[in-house]
């Protein structure tokens, strides 16, 4: 053999090796052959983020582009048959038993760390909450601010509605197992915009607390007369999220099919994505990497 040849095969073999220990990963993606995909609210900058990287798409034609249905029906769709993968948070009891019944074996994978916030007015004076006085807020145990060092004033605990993602992660996260108290409809505001809006409302100023996911509150729908509550004294920001200190620490998955072939396009998104490259996009979007 050449030795022209030989170092030449030694080239791609380094360049394959460097690939391989840097955490690259190549894929090629067309509009036509990208995997459709749907998610919830919160997830739709990172979506938009990825097809603008792999498509080469100005953040105006990703917008156009990336379609997202919220946290329910985008699992109702990918089971259904209607999306590749999504980008939500997890899966629900009524999810799985949809799932369950369509006989699929849902794949869900961890993309980018996310946080469970709850949210108070600024007026408020309280800045922590454990998470047993939560558990015991939403039990309806504890009822008035002063419980917890703030004003003689009634607690205003507002929900979501089932199968929402953040009502998912209250339910998982939070109560785990204890029963959650039951609230009117006019305390289950329909969307994660309305939640924020009403505990950020000058009529509720110190008496709503309500829940979140990190970037949402904190990047797309932020709002001046809000706040973080820390919980058992620990404040969610990203490097509490990221090194897990904060509580509530959870994720954003990728959820495909279990019975997808290796060869599919979304499997082939979803190696991108937990590339060292999808992370440092995800990151440069504001999410928190996984490492």
């Amino acid at each position: 053999m050449k030795k022209k040849t030989i170092l030449a095969i030694l080239m791609i073999l380094a360049v394959m090796l460097t690939s391989c220990t840097s955490g690259t990963v190549s894929a090629s993606f067309n509009k036509e052959s990208y995997p459709r995909v749907d998610g919830s609210t919160a997830t739709i900058p990172l979506s938009e983020a990825f097809a603008a990287e792999l498509l080469s798409l100005k953040p105006e034609e990703a917008k156009e582009f990336i379609k997202h249905n919220t946290t329910h029906n985008a699992y109702v769709n990918l089971i259904e048959g209607k999306a590749d993968i999504i980008f939500v948070t997890e899966p629900s009891t009524d999810e799985l038993e949809l799932a369950k019944t369509a006989g699929i074996d849902l794949e869900v994978v961890p993309i980018v760390k996310e946080a469970f916030v709850f949210l108070v007015n600024k007026a408020n004076p309280v800045d922590t909450i454990s998470v047993k006085q939560l558990q015991d807020i939403y039990q309806g145990k504890i009822t008035n601010w002063k419980e917890l060092g703030g004003p003689d004033k009634e607690i205003i605990p507002y929900q979501r509605p089932e199968n929402s993602g953040s009502q998912t992660i209250m339910l998982n996260m939070v109560m785990k197992g204890l029963k959650i108290m039951d609230t009117p409809t006019e305390l289950r505001p329909g969307g994660m915009a309305e939640l924020i809006e009403v505990v950020a409302a000058y009529d509720n100023s110190d008496k709503a607390l309500g829940y979140s996911v990190y970037y949402y509150a904190n990047s797309m729908y932020n709002k001046e007369t809000i706040k973080f509550v820390k919980v058992n004294g620990v404040e969610p920001n990203n490097e509490n999220i990221k090194s897990d200190k904060y509580p509530f620490t959870s994720a954003y998955y990728a959820v495909l099919k279990k019975s997808e072939p290796e060869d599919f396009g979304a499997r082939k998104l979803l190696e991108w994505i937990l590339s060292d490259r999808g992370q440092k996009v995800a990151e440069q979007s504001g999410y928190v990497p996984l490492r």
